[in-house]
């Protein structure tokens, strides 16, 4: 029995604004848009009559026609517009079928119903990330000085504070938004005939020899070539779409775009993922979701599961990326298999670019900073945190290389000996002189050597 893809397997994307623009239904209704423009724009530049796109845009409607079965079809002709075009023509009053789909290639529909269906899906993904900009300001704002451990190659390093990470999670979510908000103005609508050379719509269109002789329009081609240029504008207005310079069916810039763009926003939000998956374990403890996730077996869990799902969506999203990319290389003026290898992954990535948006949102207005988690972990290596200071410090007065030595030395005795380092560095100052005078408890303190992290969060969130 047959049934339709309900996202068991997909969490990430079940019940997100994306899975709704990306569905069957969804693409079914984007080729049909894209027939009814296509007969609307014809009418607009005389090529057609205007009751022709009044009824074709009247039966373009998803609920008339049967997914399954249209998919079921297009396993003949391998691509699912075809079989649509047979039934569209069929649907529409007589007088309109003559200019269902005229003088277009199967082609110019599915990529002008991908880029709509794109469009549609962006505007919800944009939305999902002016919400998390948002919410993660509110985290950089509030804990602008909450100081915290900074960790590099998985150690401690240096501190920082939370806001100035929260802060670095809105500048890339910001920088996803923007590079969204520049492919989504530029997707273009495709028209281009069989081989991109729009002599079909000058064929369909040419006048009569009679009427050449007696109006004294051009030859054998019709319509000038400025007027199929001009129902490419057209087409394109009617669409809401980017107007192509090219017919673009082997110059795939469009999908490599997006589909960079969408990679790019994928791995922006998992740095978020990755972040409060690290600083949500139970030995760490420095943030939570509010929204936690449960488990089978353990009852008391308290999961990260928004979180999860991101990093999830970041770690398909390169692959599916890649292969679009690879789609690039499309022989000749219409490929066998490098178009028909888009369909599926762009769906994918949209759909879990999409549900990560939407989760990313949630995660952020749900996250819980637990303050006291990060000033206890700052204390764990007794005072080592702050050795790139006391370095500098040292230097100063006992020379780059002793004071390297000196701290290697001290930083060795206290991990020994589990002391803390200010402690250690007392006899060490005894045997050091020019180090006299220093005083150890300012030094040590890691609340005290966090740099410019406030003024650099606040130049972050200066950004809108």
């Amino acid at each position: 029995m047959y049934e339709s893809d309900a996202g068991l397997l997909a969490p990430g994307r079940a019940g997100s604004p994306a899975e709704a623009t990306t569905g069957d239904s969804a693409f079914l209704q984007a080729m049909l848009d894209a027939e009814a423009a296509l007969t609307r724009a014809q009418s607009a530049c005389g090529l057609a009559p205007a009751e022709a796109g009044r009824a074709v845009t009247e039966t373009a409607d998803a609920g008339r026609f049967d997914v399954r079965d249209l998919a079921l079809r297009a396993r003949s002709g391998g691509n699912p517009v075809i079989p649509l075009v047979a039934d569209l023509t069929a649907a529409v009053p007589e007088d309109a079928r003559p200019y269902v789909h005229r003088g277009a290639t199967s082609q110019d529909i599915l990529d002008t119903a991908a880029m709509l269906v794109a469009s549609r899906t962006l505007a919800t993904v944009l939305d999902d990330l002016e919400r998390a900009a948002g919410e993660v300001a509110r985290h950089a704002t509030t804990h602008r000085d909450t100081q915290m451990a900074g960790r590099t190659l998985t150690q401690h390093a240096v501190p920082t504070t939370f806001g100035l990470k929260a802060a670095g999670w809105r500048a890339l979510i910001l920088d996803a938004r923007d590079r969204l908000t520049a492919v989504r103005a530029s997707l273009p609508a495709q028209l281009g005939g069989a081989a991109g050379t729009l002599a079909a719509f000058s064929a369909f269109s040419a006048p009569s020899a009679a009427q050449e002789d007696a109006e004294g329009q051009e030859g054998a081609d019709g319509r000038g070539e400025a007027d199929l240029l001009a129902l490419v504008a057209a087409y394109a207005r009617e669409l809401g779409l980017a107007e192509p310079v090219l017919p673009w069916h082997t110059l795939r810039t469009p999908i490599a775009d997006l589909a960079g763009a969408l990679a790019f926003t994928a791995g922006a939000l998992g740095k978020m993922a990755a972040d409060v998956l690290t600083l949500s374990r139970t030995e760490i403890g420095e943030v939570e979701e509010e929204e936690w996730g449960g488990s089978s077996a353990l009852p008391h869990k308290a999961n990260p599961v928004h979180a999860t799902l991101i990093a999830a969506a970041a770690r398909r999203a390169p692959g599916l990326a890649a292969t679009l990319y690879g789609s690039l290389t499309a022989e000749d003026e219409r490929p066998a298999g490098a178009w028909h290898a888009e369909w599926e992954p762009l769906r994918d990535l949209l759909r879990l670019v999409g549900g990560a948006a939407r989760d990313g949102a949630a995660l952020a207005a749900g996250l819980r900073v637990v303050p006291y988690a990060m000033r206890e972990n700052l204390q764990l290596t007794d005072g080592l945190i702050v050795s790139e200071r006391l370095a500098a410090v040292f230097a100063g007065r006992i020379g780059r290389a002793r004071a390297r030595e000196v701290l290697a030395g001290a930083a060795d005795r206290a991990r020994s000996e589990t002391a803390d380092l200010s402690d250690v560095l007392f006899d060490v100052l005894r045997e050091e002189p020019e180090l006299a005078g220093l005083d150890l408890a300012e030094l040590t303190d890691p609340t005290r050597y966090t740099g410019s992290a406030g003024l650099l969060t606040d130049r972050a969130l200066e950004r809108r």
